[in-house]
């Protein structure tokens, strides 16, 4: 994998964009030469109308990555790949044209999108077809040896098995920590010198994990290792980087402490932020003002109550603050005030609540919180105190997550279906944590492009 501005981008995926948008500059250079030939119009250098390639290419390969034509089951199923593809291209044609009555000059003619989108499916298959399997074949894998043979190597080896997994381990190393669970693993006396077995297995990384680390560490071992080119990571680290979580089963404070992450250096990154979350407010609450207006009315007449709820929330620092939504369950859906998680078809939702809530309209009026600055449109879900302080008993760092503002959109919202146990809050503390661990304009940007994977396919929403 490659670290952009913070984030691992596995190189397959990566490659793949890159060749993308190239293909997609072909596409609509293409559609425009045909349309100008049919006319008989004069055919100038390509540079007089970049502009226009350009913002085809990006309203294109934007919608790609917001619909998941970048995700696992794309790069392994062509079928998958097309759909995705299609709803991409339809949305990027869709942005194409609200952008035409704005900048006509930076658009292409109606005529000539056409084409470009004929040939834009075209040549995205095309090369789909051809590198499909080598994509998630092993030229793209990085190769792996694992110090260790416990449940911890093990947890390398189950997640190898996954669809998309970016890496083959060609080497389990028992170094006699604790019992052997991975049977096929070669004991490390059994190795004259390790550094020059790991060299001759052509690995790319090292993997510490053990199960006892005290006294346990083979530092001479490592530093060999170091040397010969190879790199060496521990478990938590490498769960990071693999899963895009931090991994509470295996992490400790010292890692969190001494590991890259949580930089101080954000005060240009917050402003950008903040000034994004003040504009971005003000916009769409201008937007959606009639659309929040409607549907008010909507919910007075569906149900009995307020068209607009209210609840305190746990925020940055632990502070509460009030949130705003529209109504989406029955007024008795919570007895002497008692905060209770949702289930799945939760039977204490309306109707109409119930569609305000796939279509996460319900979320809009959070867009004023917003703007008064208590969330931002990206950060970790804010919970009820009583959720809160339940879960601060049983799952350690949550009071971490508070470290950053809470967003109506987030990194485990994007990743997680929607939970309601001990067992899902944990694991979208995982994704919370490594987004408090990993922040950056670019993290929140991809988080708000893929946010309206969420949306079109709701399949989380709750």
């Amino acid at each position: 994998m490659i670290r952009l501005f913070k984030h691992y981008v596995p190189h397959a995926v990566l490659l793949l964009g890159l060749l993308d948008f190239v293909l997609l500059l072909c596409a609509a250079e293409g559609g425009w030469i045909l349309r100008a030939r049919q006319i008989g119009m004069d055919i100038d250098h390509v540079m007089t109308r970049m502009g226009p390639l350009l913002s085809f290419a990006v309203a294109i390969q934007t919608g790609m990555i917001a619909v998941g034509v970048y995700g696992t089951e794309a790069l392994q199923s062509i079928r998958f790949a097309f759909a995705r593809l299609l709803v991409a291209v339809s949305l990027g044609v869709i942005f194409l044209s609200v952008l035409y009555f704005l900048l006509p000059g930076m658009t292409l003619w109606r005529s000539n999108s056409l084409y470009a989108m004929g040939l834009a499916m075209g040549l995205l298959l095309a090369v789909r077809l051809v590198l499909g399997s080598m994509l998630g074949g092993e030229a793209f894998k990085r190769r792996l040896v694992v110090l260790g043979a416990g449940n911890r190597a093990d947890r390398i080896r189950e997640l190898e098995k996954k669809k998309g997994a970016g890496y083959l381990v060609v080497g389990y190393i028992a170094m006699n920590d604790g019992p052997q669970v991975v049977q096929e693993a070669i004991n490390r006396s059994a190795i004259y010198n390790l550094s020059d077995f790991v060299v001759r297995l052509n690995a790319s990384e090292v993997v510490l994990a053990l199960e006892e680390r005290r006294n346990a560490i083979p530092m001479a071992d490592l530093l060999r290792i170091k040397t010969t080119g190879v790199h060496v990571n521990d478990l938590s680290t490498f769960l990071e980087r693999e899963t895009g979580r931090v991994d509470l089963a295996s992490v400790n404070p010292s890692w969190l402490i001494f590991s890259d992450g949580f930089s101080a250096g954000r005060r240009i990154s917050s402003f950008a932020k903040r000034l994004f979350d003040i504009l971005a407010s003000a916009l769409l609450l201008a937007l959606t003002g009639p659309v929040i207006l409607i549907a008010a009315i909507l919910v007075k007449l569906d149900s009995k109550g307020p068209a607009f709820y209210r609840q305190q929330r746990v925020g940055l620092f632990g502070q509460e603050f009030w949130i705003v939504k529209l109504r989406t369950m029955r007024t008795d859906a919570e007895v002497d005030g008692q905060a209770v998680w949702a289930e799945k078809d939760d039977p204490r939702i309306t109707r109409l609540g119930y569609w305000l809530r796939k279509l996460r309209i319900d979320e809009l009026p959070q867009t004023w919180t917003v703007l008064k600055g208590e969330m931002s449109f990206v950060g970790p879900r804010p919970e009820r105190r009583q959720f809160v302080e339940d879960l601060e008993q049983h799952l350690r760092y949550y009071a971490e997550r508070h470290m950053v503002k809470p967003g109506i959109t987030g990194w485990a919202q994007i990743n997680y279906p929607y939970g309601a146990s001990i067992e899902d809050a944990r694991h979208k503390l995982e994704y919370d944590l490594y987004y408090a661990k990993n922040y950056t304009p670019f993290l929140d940007l991809l988080i708000l492009i893929q946010t309206l994977r969420v949306v079109l396919w709701p399949d989380g929403a709750r």
